[in-house]
């Protein structure tokens, strides 16, 4: 069975995939060997080198994070607007994953070394798809180009495997999967799954369990996840970039993503679109 894509601006580069969880087999794809830019989506692999360095031993979840001066940023997050800026490394991992916080990622990847969170997609197996670099508040043409990038093929297989426990352990899958679970920016893709944006730890409306990132910026928006339902488990990853235009193209970006979700909850839920059930 085929999830269908709407009809997709094509002023906006995409890249999409999306796969059934369990056998691998793709659902839909549109350029899924694309590179976009990803703003926020390569976070995922500093929270996978995290929880690899809390689990190994390397690091201690309680243990207080540092945020260098030269690191310091603002906009996305809310680290910066807080008194006590030393977190646990564990809270500042779920700082990140529920609200993409630049600065505990910015402090976070200080922690680990920004070659060493580089080397994460390297090593499993991705050649497309990264963390690039720190979070900026103005990038120059002297700093790496773009703090993430990535393909839809990639992004959905990292999903995949995430759900799968298969990325480095069981038991880094699984926190990992933690983390990502407090994400509260369901405006994408997720938009469409109707759950708790604050309170979707647990499956809820129609049975559905989501694990997702999401990435925006004023060119791009960019959202990945994994699932699950009573009738089907996915794994997606759908990116749109508009750099080069003139236009801001966020509504008709949003509006074919959310129909896009709509189609995966129909999916994984077993129910027709029609049915009423909204």
């Amino acid at each position: 069975m085929s999830i269908p894509v709407p009809a997709l601006d094509q002023r906006a580069r995409w890249s999409i995939r999306i796969v059934d969880a369990v056998t691998g087999e793709a659902l839909t794809e549109h350029e899924p060997d694309a590179v976009c830019e990803t703003a926020s989506i390569g976070k995922v692999f500093l929270l996978i080198e995290i929880a690899r360095r809390v689990d190994d031993g390397r690091l201690r979840a309680d243990q207080r994070v540092d945020i260098p001066a030269e690191h310091v940023v603002a906009d996305s997050g809310l680290l910066y607007r807080m008194l006590d800026q030393r977190l646990t490394v564990h809270d500042a991992a779920l700082l990140v994953g529920a609200v993409s916080d630049n600065l505990a990622t910015n402090a976070l990847i200080s922690l680990c070394g920004l070659d060493e969170v580089r080397a994460v997609a390297v090593e499993l197996g991705y050649h497309d798809t990264s963390l690039h670099d720190y979070i900026r508040n103005e990038r120059t043409s002297e700093m790496p180009w773009t703090p993430s990038f990535g393909t839809a093929r990639e992004l959905s297989d990292l999903m995949r495997r995430l759900g799968a426990g298969e990325i480095i352990s069981a038991a880094v899958s699984e926190q990992v999967l933690v983390w990502l679970a407090a994400n509260t920016d369901t405006s994408m893709l997720a938009d469409a799954f109707l759950l708790d944006p604050l309170a979707h730890p647990d499956a809820e409306y129609q049975g559905m369990l989501l694990r997702h990132k999401t990435g925006s910026t004023s060119f791009a928006r960019i959202d990945i996840g994994w699932l699950q339902g009573p009738a089907a488990t996915v794994a997606y990853a759908v990116a749109a970039n508009w750099k080069d235009r003139r236009e801001d193209l966020r509504a008709p970006v949003i509006d074919a993503m959310r129909a896009i979700g709509e189609g995966i909850r129909a999916h994984v839920t077993g129910r027709a679109r029609d049915a009423g059930d909204r």
